[in-house]
């Protein structure tokens, strides 16, 4: 029987040209920038991640998925000023506008419109609400699988897809116990069960089930369910997730995480000995300021 893993688990992104790599109290980005010199940026994240609502379950998947999102925002603009030289900033009014744009095209093309089609079924082919949810749902995977394949066409794209494989080996060696060189991480996959491409493989099946539980609705009131149960969805994906990562000794659990697993092959590729060693920077830099004792407040 595998051993759990006895480490503090480690998350991150891949951003442009570089890595992110998150712990619990500090986060620290690696990047080439356009002379190939390794730059590193620290920084300590916000107080939600050591509050009581970053351990009530299910509600603390939707505040750590809004944190991340604006924290994986801001280090896409600080790798892509790397690049550029520029300094642009996206914080503030500004960060959050730009969420709510990305947030509100993810939901009209993975949640709407797929529902929109399902509707279709049932209204024309006199399908049953189980199979147009059925439909729904199916339709729901074929557009994230095809967006994610399109996108991944593209060259810069692909070498975001490097790093991410780069993120995962680096993660995967140092809970493997091993010496993180870009030789060492190499031997290890690009498959980590807390993927966040796991995580959106887990939020489309649930959405399955909990909408088929609904039973047949008006266009209307069908299209709005899928909106306020995203909440729902994505609590339940993220303890999912949580859970699977934690239980990999258990055969069953192992065998319910190979469809995530095989999807994150759309969103990784293998890394070069170069990006491992930015991965690498990331890791030890975040793992430095995690190991840096906590300083309590002085009591007068």
């Amino acid at each position: 029987m595998a051993e759990k893993c006895r480490f503090p688990s480690y998350g991150g992104q891949a951003v442009i040209e570089g890595v992110l790599m998150r712990g619990a109290r500090h986060m620290a980005i690696a990047m080439r920038d356009p002379n190939k010199v390794i730059v590193v940026h620290k920084e300590k994240l916000g107080g939600i991640y050591q509050s009581r609502v970053a351990k009530i379950p299910f509600l603390r998947g939707l505040v750590m998925l809004w944190d991340s999102l604006g924290l994986g925002m801001r280090a896409l603009t600080l790798s892509a000023n790397t690049q550029t030289g520029e300094e642009e900033k996206i914080e503030g009014p500004a960060l959050y506008a730009t969420m709510g744009v990305s947030i509100l095209f993810a939901i009209a093309l993975f949640f709407l419109a797929p529902a929109a089609l399902g509707q279709l079924t049932e209204k024309y082919l006199g399908w049953n609400a189980w199979l147009g949810n059925l439909v729904e749902g199916l339709v729901r995977l074929a557009f994230l699988i095809l967006y994610i394949a399109l996108i991944g066409r593209m060259a810069e794209i692909r070498r975001v897809f490097a790093y991410h494989g780069a993120e995962h080996k680096t993660i995967n060696a140092f809970e493997a116990g091993v010496e993180l060189t870009p030789e060492n991480v190499a031997r290890h996959s690009v498959e980590h069960p807390r993927c966040g491409t796991a995580f959106l493989l887990t939020l489309v099946v649930m959405s399955i089930i909990l909408f088929a539980l609904l039973g047949p609705l008006p266009t209307a009131w069908r299209l709005a369910s899928r909106v306020l149960l995203l909440p729902v969805l994505a609590g339940l994906a993220y303890e999912y997730i949580r859970f699977t990562a934690s239980h990999l000794d258990s055969p069953i659990i192992r065998l319910l995480v190979r469809p995530n697993l095989a999807l994150q092959h759309l969103t990784t590729r293998e890394p070069s000995l170069d990006m491992l060693e930015v991965s690498i920077a990331a890791f030890n830099a975040m793992r430095a300021e995690e190991e840096k004792p906590v300083l309590e407040p002085a009591v007068l």
